[in-house]
């Protein structure tokens, strides 16, 4: 029995995956810590704790950090410290050297450390990814990626604040389409130019809309809409999608196009009825933990897709591209 415990319930996806663990055969949620007493509220699900302490002291062979982002690092610190393997919701960090760190404590302390980066286990992704490999398309020219969505703000107001979230809708979507693509590529980014602003939504304090255009180290040209787009009617969270274009041809994915679409009393909703990539990404990680495979997505992942939200922003300041 895997012992799997969650610390902070601020993020969006907690609760998600804690109904994931309480599924999970030979997986025991142990409890979440959080000390804000507003967010421990009608949580029922599992034993709460005041602290991250308390959760260690409870005996929990992994644990998955879904704080605000800028309490990553110290979170990861004390579990790091306790010898307890971590699965890290994304970004990694508000700063690079907060994303660093978080990869070289885990390191020092020899305990795993993956980032929450779900759409690698996605089925059309999986299979886009042995497209790229095959070369269905001959070789890869450029890609062009969307990841739109609501602004967080009705379920977590601190995703539009700039010193607990980093940033705005930069880091909360540009960080999984240049994960998808230097995957894969198995390429690094290397150059990041950025165009940013708050059409949408300008009563918050953080950008709202964005274009990203990332270079690969092998020439790949990736462009990126990060923007928070969508209206508070729309029918679903967000989604994320992906064009390929190569030599030989293009091919096109909506990750998220196992849906239905449900209208009731004027509102419609789409209903996912396919696979979960948040459940794989959770199996996967527990099957590291167990020692029956490696990580197929680490912290370096996540601190690479970091920089590249980082250098956006320091892009979208000097008007021109910056490295990464």
């Amino acid at each position: 029995m895997t012992r799997v415990g969650i610390v902070g319930l601020a993020h969006v996806h907690a609760a998600a995956y804690a109904a994931i663990l309480t599924d999970l055969d030979d997986v025991e949620l142990v409890g979440v810590s959080e000390p804000r007493p507003e967010l421990r509220n009608g949580w029922t699900s599992s034993d709460v704790f005041d602290d991250i302490d308390a959760l260690i002291r409870a005996r929990v062979d992994a644990v998955i950090v879904c704080t605000q982002t800028n309490e990553h690092l110290a979170a990861v610190r004390h579990l790091a410290d306790a010898g307890v393997d971590v699965l890290c919701e994304k970004p990694l960090a508000t700063t690079v050297d907060d994303a660093r760190e978080i990869v070289e404590v885990c390191d020092r302390a020899g305990v795993k450390l993956m980032t929450a980066f779900p759409m690698r286990f996605s089925p059309p992704l999986i299979e886009g990814a042995q497209w790229i490999d095959e070369r269905r398309a001959g070789s890869v020219l450029a890609f062009m990626g969307t990841n739109n969505g609501r602004i967080p703000t009705d379920h977590a107001a601190w995703f539009a604040d700039p010193v607990a979230a980093g940033g705005g809708a930069v880091m909360d979507h540009v960080v999984h389409l240049v994960d998808i693509m230097a995957w894969w590529l198995g390429a690094e980014p290397i150059e990041v130019y950025a165009d940013i602003n708050k059409v949408f939504h300008p009563e918050v304090l953080v950008e709202t809309g964005g274009v990203v255009t990332i270079t690969f180290d092998d020439g790949v040209i990736g462009t990126i809409d990060c923007s928070w787009s969508r209206p508070d009617n729309y029918p679903v969270w967000g989604g994320l999608t992906i064009e390929t274009l190569g030599t030989e041809g293009v091919f096109a994915i909506d990750a998220f196009a196992e849906r239905l679409e449900m209208w009731s009393r004027g509102t419609s909703t789409w209903v996912d009825w396919g696979h979960d990539p948040n459940r794989s990404m959770i199996e996967h990680f527990i099957g590291a933990v167990r020692g029956d495979h490696s990580l197929a997505v680490t912290g370096v992942d996540g601190l690479r897709a970091t920089e590249v939200a980082l250098g956006t922003y320091r892009s979208a300041i000097a008007g021109q591209p910056v490295e990464v």
